[in-house]
């Protein structure tokens, strides 16, 4: 059964993906310079770090949690004039940040070493990870994860479908040689803070 993507019984309707991908491109107006830097950046430092196994491990999943966040307070409308330094911010509170990630990264591995689908399927129960922990600085690891997982009861669908909405963006920007990933990239992460911050604004309401 596909997940709902609305409430029923006068309960606030869920924006649809495309509203949320106008949202997303609001919030980039007059952000672009500094969202395609921090891209940039971000991918500069994985690609170096990932050629060691274990470095990448150590950097690159928690560097993840921070490039994500940047797009959080983006479009929450926050300073971003420094993105390309915040997305290290992570490393201030690194010992939770990498325990998170790593946790995230664990078991999306075990699921998918058992089936694919399942694997897929926790990805995107996982996805919200990163903001939850970055909203509740009160929880562990384990605590960030299951509320990610609550949070995306009867969403995942919905974030599913948001990813496929930008296929044939990425089929363009492969005719660019990859370049056009760094303006693709900033316009899904920034897609995806504005879906985490739908969800949040309805996680009181029951899903039926």
């Amino acid at each position: 059964m596909k997940d709902q993507e609305f409430y029923t019984s006068g309960q606030p309707v869920m924006p649809s993906n495309r509203e949320i991908r106008m949202a997303a491109r609001q919030a980039l107006k007059g952000n672009w310079v500094n969202a395609v830097l921090a891209t940039l950046v971000f991918s500069l430092v994985v690609g170096a770090a990932s050629s060691i196994p274990l470095v990448g491990l150590l950097l690159v999943c928690p560097l993840e949690f921070g490039f994500m966040l940047c797009f959080l307070r983006l479009v929450r409308g926050e300073d971003s004039s420094e993105m390309v330094g915040d997305q290290f911010g992570v490393f201030n509170n690194y010992g939770r940040v990498l325990g998170t990630s790593l946790l995230v990264f664990l078991y999306t591995v075990l699921w998918t070493m058992l089936f694919i689908v399942p694997g897929i399927v926790k990805s995107y129960a996982y996805a919200m990870t990163p903001y939850v922990m970055n909203d509740r600085p009160e929880l562990d690891a384990e605590e960030c994860v299951h509320e990610s997982r609550m949070m995306m009861q009867g969403y995942k669908w919905k974030l599913f479908c948001l990813d496929l909405s930008f296929i044939g963006w990425a089929l363009l920007c492969c005719l660019t040689l990859g370049i056009g990933f760094l303006w693709l990239q900033p316009y899904i992460e920034a897609s995806h803070a504005k879906f985490y911050d739908e969800v949040k604004a309805r996680r009181s309401q029951p899903v039926e």
